[in-house]
């Protein structure tokens, strides 16, 4: 039996949002004393699932790998130390994502890939331009993580892979709208057809990508019971209200 968890991200602006990046910080830093208290978990009761399944958790584990340098140091320059600390402790909480799919794997007794070729192009592409731009191209990783995760913690039988998958998919929740102000504040002094303009573009971005994930995972998600035209779907449902909170309403 799987924990139930929100099915989409929140379509409003989160309650407490307007205390800006100060009120985010502290968020993350309890969040980060929750999961020390909480600890990992049983590693030993190992993992049994099936070699696509466990394909797809590969390539997920390379991408949520990373030092986000980048981002980190794009973050500082913006100028607002609450915003570049609670940055950082994102980036914590992506890596510890990393560590938790490589401890998986383990339990079912895969290795690990050292790189895979979606990830390294998406990450040259996040950091090619400024913070908005690398947001906004995080942000697809991000909607495409919330459908993967998704599908994994519904489809999985397995216990330790639906804990596992249940805490990837709470940060990513929370991830989401933490972003979504940050574009907020950055994409607010341009002119509203502009807003538009970028929020269409990434709409397309994200449903490219949507596509050549399930073109990818495919047979992974078919034996999740998702298949790959309601993982479409659900990641542009979750692009859609992610949207929303960009807009503030």
């Amino acid at each position: 039996m799987t924990t139930e968890m929100p099915t989409r991200v929140p379509t409003r602006v989160p309650a407490g949002d307007d205390r800006g990046f100060a009120g985010w910080l502290r968020d993350f830093e309890e969040e980060a004393r929750v999961r020390e208290e909480r600890g990992d978990p049983d590693w030993g009761r190992g993992a049994r699932l099936e070699a696509c399944v466990l394909r797809s958790l590969q390539r997920f584990q390379v991408g949520e790998d990373g030092d986000g340098a980048f981002l980190i140091g794009k973050a500082e320059a913006a100028g607002d130390a609450a915003y570049a600390a609670a940055v950082r402790l994102f980036i914590a909480e992506e890596r510890n994502h990393a560590r938790m799919l490589g401890l998986l794997l383990g339990a079912a007794g895969a290795p690990l890939l050292d790189h895979h070729w979606s990830d390294a192009i998406f990450v040259r592409a996040r950091r090619a331009l400024g913070l908005r731009v690398e947001l906004l191209m995080l942000m697809v990783a991000e909607v495409v993580a919330l459908g993967f995760y998704g599908a994994l913690h519904r489809g999985t039988r397995d216990p330790l892979t639906s804990e596992v998958a249940a805490r990837l998919l709470a940060d990513e929740r929370r991830h989401v709208p933490f972003h979504c102000r940050r574009l907020r504040e950055g994409l607010a002094p341009f002119p509203g057809p502009a807003r538009r303009v970028v929020t269409g573009l990434w709409r397309a971005a994200v449903a490219a990508a949507a596509v050549v994930v399930a073109a990818d995972h495919g047979r992974a998600l078919r034996r999740l019971g998702t298949g790959r035209r309601r993982f479409v779907l659900e990641v542009l449902a979750e692009a859609r209200a992610a949207e929303v909170l960009v807009r503030g309403r």
